[in-house]
């Protein structure tokens, strides 16, 4: 008996949507399916987000990008970059995710962490101009005054610039 219940809401349902689709035009249904993407999209990317998974939340991010018309916000290759930076600082232990009062001042960073930080070769010479270049282009994306929650991402990057020029100098 309840078997037929549900059938029976499912089957009302799918007239529903069905009789809906088939009066509408092709607008309002791909503007209908884009807006529904991008809404389930926010909203998984929120829920991954409060669950202490930021990494996690990037994908989706990256997802619903092309299909958000805006003006002027980050382009996906400046996404790509600050995800890598993420990767990178979360992958040399100097930033946990999950942890946000603990202090990464007291570990000291190597030279060629400093390098993958600001996204430049090790290998290479580079010049002070050079690497206030990398940083400045860097900071733009992660600066403490567009959101607070990077301000320990933003002072390793500070600590990595430092250390290179250092070494330059």
């Amino acid at each position: 008996m309840n078997i037929f219940f549900v059938i029976l809401i499912i089957f009302i349902i799918s007239y529903i949507f069905l009789n809906w689709f088939a009066k509408s035009s092709t607008k309002k249904i791909s503007k209908f399916v884009r807006s529904f993407i991008i809404i389930s999209s926010i909203l998984l990317a929120v829920i991954m987000a409060y669950a202490g998974r930021y990494i996690f939340s990037l994908p989706f991010m990256l997802a619903i990008l092309p299909l958000i018309k805006t003006k002027a916000g980050i382009s996906l290759l400046q996404l790509f970059r600050l995800w890598g930076l993420f990767r990178v600082l979360k992958n040399s232990g100097r930033f946990n995710f999950n942890q946000f009062n603990q202090n990464m001042s007291s570990q000291t960073m190597s030279v060629d962490e400093a390098y993958r930080i600001l996204n430049l070769d090790p290998k290479k010479k580079h010049t002070k101009d050079e690497i206030l270049n990398s940083y400045k282009k860097i900071m733009k994306k992660i600066h403490p005054d567009r959101s607070p929650e990077l301000n320990n991402i933003a002072t390793l990057v500070n600590q990595a610039k430092d250390i290179i020029i250092k070494t330059v100098t």
